[in-house]
């Protein structure tokens, strides 16, 4: 058995051989060294798990599924196979900038009152060109209490704050508020983000560590109304929350802005759709 390391990577996979190699690739290439990368092949078809054993890094620890999992079932299986107290899930698609871990694990370890810790992101596309970069965590930019976090999400009507591999969390934190929620799919890293807001404070820190991939089969470019739906309620939601404290001015311009955040992701998903089409040309 390796010591127990500082942070878990983990890194769950559904018949993504297409990127699987970059993304471990960009994991592996960390400046921070004392972590373990936690693959979860989630009974995939193609050559996924051919792939991540390529590796041969000691680090590297690869499950299987007998049969595939939904999402969030999926999610919290790979959490629960981690050993760290801090943890970071990166899909199998999106990169890691090599300083990721070395900004985001020192104020976890300075400050035992943080929660969460999260990063700026490029938005890139198939080719791992950025198409829009240094994105999210407008108004989030140093430490926040979870008060704060949530009147900047309702005003934004979106997720400021980003998906799940430019933030850092406590697996402790992470089973006390009971993890992924599966009947959320679509927004499960930000109700996730708010949730565990209600144990300690957030940082956000202004470089940019992580890069989020818009591809054509990607969840967030096939369900995008459903996402629309999805962040429409947890508004609300947050909206009659008695912990977060969200003032009516913050749900009327959270409402208002709403079809904004919705135009954003679409002209997101247009722009990498151009690009993949030009390159097929």
């Amino acid at each position: 058995m390796l010591p127990i390391p500082s942070v878990s990577i983990c890194l769950p996979v559904y018949d993504g051989e297409q990127f699987l190699a970059e993304t471990i690739r960009s994991v592996l290439d960390q400046t921070y060294r004392d972590f373990e990368v936690v693959v979860l092949d989630n009974a995939s078809t193609d050559q996924s798990g051919n792939i991540a054993r390529s590796f041969g890094d000691p680090r590297i620890r690869i499950e299987r599924n007998r049969e595939t999992l939904p999402q969030a079932e999926n999610w919290n299986r790979v959490v629960e196979l981690s050993r760290a107290p801090l943890v970071k899930v990166v899909c199998a698609d999106d990169l890691l900038h090599p300083r990721c871990l070395e900004l985001q694990v020192a104020p976890m370890d300075a400050d035992p009152g943080l929660a969460v810790v999260a990063a700026r992101r490029h938005m890139i596309d198939e080719q791992s060109r950025v198409i829009v970069p240094r994105r999210g965590l407008s108004g989030l930019v140093g430490v926040r209490t979870g008060v704060e976090v949530a009147r900047r999400v309702v005003r934004n009507g979106s997720n400021p704050i980003g998906e799940s591999n430019n933030v850092l969390f406590r697996r402790d934190d992470f089973f006390t508020v009971g993890g992924w929620k599966t009947d959320r799919p679509y927004i499960m890293d930000l109700d996730l983000w708010l949730r565990l807001l209600q144990l300690g404070d957030f940082l956000g820190l202004p470089e940019t560590l992580a890069a989020f991939r818009i591809g054509r089969g990607t969840v967030s470019s096939n369900n995008e109304e459903k996402i629309y739906e999805q962040q429409r309620m947890l508004i609300e939601e947050l909206g009659d929350s008695p912990y977060f404290q969200v003032r009516g001015l913050d749900l009327a311009v959270g409402r208002m802005l709403a079809p904004a955040g919705r135009a954003r992701r679409r002209a997101l998903y247009t722009i990498s759709k151009v690009a993949s089409r030009g390159d097929a040309a």
